[in-house]
């Protein structure tokens, strides 16, 4: 199969063969040379013409299976309305309770005490390190489109190698929250501007073990959240302003690379960010 496309400078892994003016977004399945073995993949783009004819292309050489518009793609549901699209991860959230018998669970208004301190070096350990590692993983793919749990789940991400009972704990508060904020999801508005804006914070020695702090941001573009982040910082902050700006510092990066990749894809942006 010959399809020309240009690898993205700022993302190899993401082609851009079609242009255009109109939005259309389709999911195909492809099955390998492998009778078992289906892959799924999603093809968006301005121009359906395209898009039809590029989905033909690839007929010619894999047996593929048009499904039509984008509704469901790897545990995301994408759901059109006259206000934009909405992305889900309820079904997804649902599967996960049922796995760890949470379904009938009391939901709780936040997904961490915000006083909670987790360390390595308290409460009695955790026996079942698979269960642990199994329901953190799946969290976190959670965090695709809840940017609300993001801090919450990088804490409990920190303890892989040394469980303890509140560890656990802290992950059933997690699924508690889930339960109880089943129906959230992350809005994408429609005709929003271009204009890019950031919010960054970190505390100071949030983590009593090696007395890192956690920095975090998010960015928008016109109205719609398209970035975040909440993860320990590199190396030991010697005062709160300096967590500030390493924040800062990891944020200004982000922004940098989105302008980037914003402009690769041909669009403007008609001032510049605030951070």
């Amino acid at each position: 199969m010959d399809i020309e496309t240009t690898l993205n400078a700022q993302d190899n892994d993401l082609p851009d063969p079609i242009r255009s003016s109109n939005k259309c977004s389709k999911i195909m399945e492809v099955e390998d040379e492998q009778p078992s073995k289906i892959m799924e993949a999603t093809i968006t783009g301005p121009d359906t013409e395209a898009i039809s004819q590029l989905i033909c292309n690839f007929q010619k050489d894999f047996a593929l299976k048009d499904r039509g518009p984008l509704h469901y793609f790897l545990g995301v549901e994408a759901l059109f309305d006259k206000h934009g699209l909405f992305l889900s991860q309820r079904r997804y959230i649902t599967e996960l309770l049922k796995k760890t018998n949470m379904l009938n669970a009391n939901g709780v208004s936040s997904p961490m005490f915000s006083s909670a301190s987790l360390s390595q070096f308290t409460g009695d350990a955790f026996s079942d390190e698979t269960l642990y590692r199994s329901v953190v993983g799946s969290i976190q793919y959670l965090s695709l489109t809840r940017p609300d749990i993001a801090f919450a789940v990088g804490r409990v991400c920190q303890f892989m190698h040394c469980l303890t009972i509140p560890h656990w704990s802290a992950v059933k508060r997690i699924l508690r929250y889930l339960k109880q904020t089943i129906h959230h999801s992350l809005l994408l508005k429609r005709n929003s501007s271009y204009h890019l804006q950031a919010f960054s914070d970190a505390d100071c020695v949030g983590c009593p073990d090696d007395r890192r702090s956690t920095s975090g941001y998010c960015l928008f573009l016109g109205n719609n959240l398209i970035s975040w982040s909440s993860g320990k910082q590199k190396t030991v902050s010697h005062s709160s302003a300096e967590a500030e700006y390493r924040a800062i510092t990891d944020t200004t990066a982000e922004l940098i690379w989105v302008q980037s990749l914003l402009r690769e894809l041909g669009i403007s942006i008609p001032q510049a960010p605030i951070l």
